[in-house]
């Protein structure tokens, strides 16, 4: 024989909740007949009638005494019974009302139940798989392929624009305003300088690429560039204030600000820059800049020693013990790599 699948708790809990909403239904079926039977309401409204020729019933039973005869029953005490029975029978139709609506109000609050575990079961398995597919496609997969598909549609709308004799350039230029496409154009013909200026021409050109990558990428932000101006501008007040700088419109509307001592301007000699108070987070940024720098400068270093061959083990005493080294590594290193991995590990008898 098979063995027996064993039942789960709420299989179990399941099954004895509609066992007992089938037994309550039933109940309520067999109360429903009583009420509708008409022998069963006539049978329970003659019963007041039979009680009393119950005694006389069991007198005449016995043989040596005569059998009492029945006393008359008036028309007022046939009418008092007809209606207690009446109301018996309407007390007893009446009472499988709150059963009903109880078993009723249990059996809709048990399908609700079921269905919002269904519903949730669905929702959380749909979740599952949208997190399965999410976490088995490669991100860099999926960017490779939406920047593909762009130039993709690039290319089939410059073809088809072209094939139908028009700019494509000048269609392109309707999707965007005339501002957005100066900035865009700035930005490319920046782009093209940094990209020729990347040849070395002398430290002091280094140092000022340096400095302005730096400035760049500290500046980073719209909360940046807006602390940058407002310390410009409040600068600017100040001086014109003072009296040290002049503030000049010219015909078309423009505001220049004129020098007049020099002062405001920095030069190789200024040391105003020290009463500066930077802030905690421009700090931290700062400091994450120069570890990023040191992390760059000791990255490079290893790389040279490498291929140097200085990256391992100090295994010389000058320049010429070093070659002489280096030179019986490229010939024995692949028949000895065992025996030296077994000096490192401690194994070697």
């Amino acid at each position: 024989m098979p063995p027996r699948k064993r039942k789960t708790a709420a299989a179990a809990r399941a099954e004895a909740a509609a066992a007992e909403i089938e037994k309550t239904q039933a109940e309520e079926e067999v109360v429903a007949e009583q009420d509708t039977n008409p022998a069963t309401v006539a049978s329970e409204t003659e019963m007041p009638d039979a009680e009393p020729l119950q005694p006389a019933d069991a007198e005449s039973s016995i043989p040596s005494e005569p059998a009492a005869p029945p006393k008359p029953v008036s028309d007022a005490a046939t009418a008092t019974q007809t209606d207690s029975g009446a109301a018996s029978s309407s007390s007893s139709s009446s009472a499988p009302a709150a059963p009903k609506s109880t078993s009723a109000d249990r059996m809709a609050r048990f399908r609700a139940l079921q269905a919002r575990a269904k519903t949730s079961s669905d929702q959380n398995l749909a979740e599952a798989t949208k997190e399965t597919q999410r976490l088995a496609a490669d991100p860099s997969a999926l960017t490779a392929l939406n920047r593909r598909r762009d130039i993709a549609a690039h290319k089939l709308l410059k073809a088809d624009t072209e094939d139908r004799g028009d700019d494509f350039e000048r269609k392109r230029a309707w999707d965007w305003t005339v501002e957005e496409s100066e900035r865009w154009d700035k930005r490319l013909k920046k782009k093209a300088a940094r990209r020729d200026d990347n040849a070395f021409q002398d430290y002091r050109a280094e140092s000022s690429k340096v400095y302005k990558r730096q400035v760049r990428e500290n500046m980073a932000g719209a909360e940046n560039m807006q602390r940058y101006e407002k310390d410009k501008m409040a600068a600017i007040e100040r001086a014109a204030a003072s009296g040290g700088l002049d503030i000049v419109e010219t015909e078309d509307g423009e505001l220049i600000a004129v020098d007049k001592d020099g002062s405001f301007y920095s030069t190789a000699d200024s040391t105003s820059f020290v009463e500066n108070r930077p802030d905690r987070t421009a700090v931290d940024r700062l400091v994450a800049d120069m570890k990023k720098a040191e992390e760059a400068r000791l990255r490079k270093r290893r790389e040279r020693m490498a291929q140097n061959g200085d990256d391992g083990d100090v295994t010389y005493i000058n320049e010429k013990n070093k070659q002489f080294n280096q030179k019986l590594d490229r010939f024995y290193n692949k028949y000895t790599a065992e025996i030296r991995d077994s000096f490192e590990r401690g194994t070697m008898i």
